[in-house]
């Protein structure tokens, strides 16, 4: 899949499914949780025990029924192992050029991180493909969104931090390209309790309300 087919295909989902889990097995059980859920693409944060095997072991067993990230990438070495593992896109809580630049050689849409303009305008002219606006509820969530976007319309901008069932809708018309979605979907104390089937209603309830979110947008 080529980098515009992922950059599409991100948009068209809207939601993306961050999954932070203390370990390698809960994290494969989300993964095929979220699948069943209707959204067919996560994104692996290295805060995962033994999250590159995690990636690998999720591109072995769907292939191209996933749509495979890594987050919480912090340096271009763990990008390039993430990409090696079979990671389709890169996602990073922070801004570091030389991660883009890494991402850009190997033709892998990556997400920096970003909060203020500068950075933002940073991450877009060093090569970003969108940025992750995290943590966007510490400056207004949505209102935030909608403020970026004023002066910078040409950028795809994905904020995580703050996304709920109550705010998605808001996030999206405020002119979001997606969503990332951390606990709110993926629970720590579902994960706990291994009630998967409670992410798999939520993963529904998420993609139905992106969807809703676009149609009256």
């Amino acid at each position: 899949m080529n980098q515009r087919d992922i950059l599409r295909r991100i948009k068209d989902l809207a939601v993306v499914p961050i999954i932070r889990t203390p370990d390698s097995q809960s994290a494969l059980a989300a993964v095929e949780a979220i699948l069943e859920g209707g959204i067919d693409c996560v994104e692996i944060t290295m805060t995962v025990d033994g999250a590159i095997r995690v990636i690998e072991a999720v591109a072995d067993r769907y292939g191209d029924r996933v749509l495979l990230g890594a987050g919480t990438v912090l340096d271009p070495e763990t990008a390039r192992a993430c990409m090696l593992a079979g990671a389709q896109f890169l996602v990073t809580p922070s801004l570091n050029v030389g991660t883009i630049q890494i991402a850009k050689r190997y033709s892998k849409p990556i997400f920096p991180g970003g909060l203020t303009p500068t950075e933002v305008l940073t991450a877009w002219e060093a090569g970003a493909d969108g940025v992750k606006v995290f943590p966007s509820s510490a400056l207004g969530g949505a209102k935030y969104i909608k403020a970026l976007k004023a002066p910078f319309p040409q950028i795809d901008l994905i904020p995580t931090g703050g996304v709920n069932l109550d705010t998605i809708g808001d996030f999206l018309r405020a002119g979001s390209a997606a969503v990332g979605v951390g606990s709110e979907l993926v629970d720590g104390n579902c994960i706990a309790r291994r009630e998967y089937h409670i992410i798999t209603d939520r993963a529904r309830q998420f993609r139905a309300a992106a969807a809703s979110a676009r149609t009256s947008g």
